[in-house]
């Protein structure tokens, strides 16, 4: 079984579908980089996919996003700021992941400049409203998109992801520690080479170990899109130290839907449940043998619950 959940910039079959040209959206002095999914759907829904901590727009699984569009949407993706081909902010002072996640400042932006990076690509798309689809650090993002602009968010799917709300050492117990430890010991040179040795290496980590690692498939994906935001603990660091002022996620109003990989070997599956425990309405589904991943094994599942999420 090929592992295809960690990187996949190719469709599901030769020319089939491919993501459009890099744009440009603008939230101040910060540059947003996105994409779309094309062939279009103009017809379709809009489903706007918020990328996890440090990670390329890159890493969301073209398959999966095929499996979307099937289902009647219209998608974009974009690097949030400090990751991807999005602006990167000056160094500060925290520089380990872990030592941001335990501050109770950020030191170069808030969680509230987060969302409104979120906005501005929206905008920049012509959409006044979509659906959300957020992945890790994306689905707290999300979670948070929908508190601070609630008007913009059809629906919120978020995955494998912490209470948005969730702040400090508070956010420990919803996070296996030993992995996380792993994460901020990764070193790798800052080269091409090093960049896919670092994406190998995380895609390992967390992948599920009920399935095997295809590491030749994961190695010939990453060859095609290195990311260097994966083992970048500087810009890691800004963005899990961006903090969140506004209300808690029980006062979310749109539709939610939580999913979580059983396997997650970062976030733990009571996370996710305690997401959809707090928001009112929201619908925890499990993914069985998954990590902290989208493996291809579950896209027609995700792609189901997605769409009746939309269908209300």
């Amino acid at each position: 079984m090929r592992n295809e959940g960690a990187l996949q910039e190719g469709g599901e079959g030769p020319g089939s579908t491919t993501w459009g040209a890099t744009r440009w959206a603008t939230n101040g002095e910060v540059r947003l980089a996105y994409d779309q999914l094309t062939p279009r759907r103009p017809e379709g829904e809009p489903l706007l996919l918020v990328t996890g901590l440090g990670a390329s727009r890159r890493w969301f699984p073209t398959g999966l996003a095929e499996v979307l569009s099937a289902r009647g949407f219209d998608l974009a993706r974009y690097d949030q700021r400090d990751g991807g081909e999005s602006t990167h902010l000056p160094p500060t002072a925290t520089t380990n992941p872990l030592s941001s996640l335990l501050r109770r400042r950020g030191d170069a932006y808030t969680a509230e400049d987060m969302t409104d990076d979120a906005v501005a690509v929206l905008d920049a798309l012509g959409w006044d409203s979509a659906h959300l689809f957020g992945m890790s650090l994306g689905g707290a993002v999300a979670q948070r998109i929908a508190l601070r602009h609630p008007r913009r968010v059809r629906t919120l799917t978020s995955v494998s992801a912490v209470p948005g709300d969730t702040a400090g050492p508070a956010t420990l117990r919803h996070v296996r520690l030993r992995t996380l430890a792993r994460l901020s010991r990764m070193r790798y040179p800052s080269t091409p080479g090093g960049h896919i040795e670092a994406g190998v290496a995380l895609a390992r980590l967390l992948g599920s170990p009920a399935r095997p690692f295809d590491e030749p498939a994961v190695r010939a994906q990453l060859a095609d899109a290195p990311d260097p935001g994966i083992h970048d603990a500087r810009s890691q660091s800004r963005q899990i130290g961006a903090q969140w002022h506004g209300p808690t996620i029980d006062r979310i109003t749109a539709p939610t839907l939580v999913l979580h990989g059983l396997d997650d070997p970062l976030i733990k599956p009571s996370a996710g449940r305690a997401v959809a425990a707090r928001i009112p309405g929201a619908r925890f589904v499990p993914l069985p043998e998954t990590g902290h991943e989208l493996p291809e094994h579950v896209w027609h599942d995700i792609a189901h619950h997605v769409r009746q999420l939309a269908d209300g």
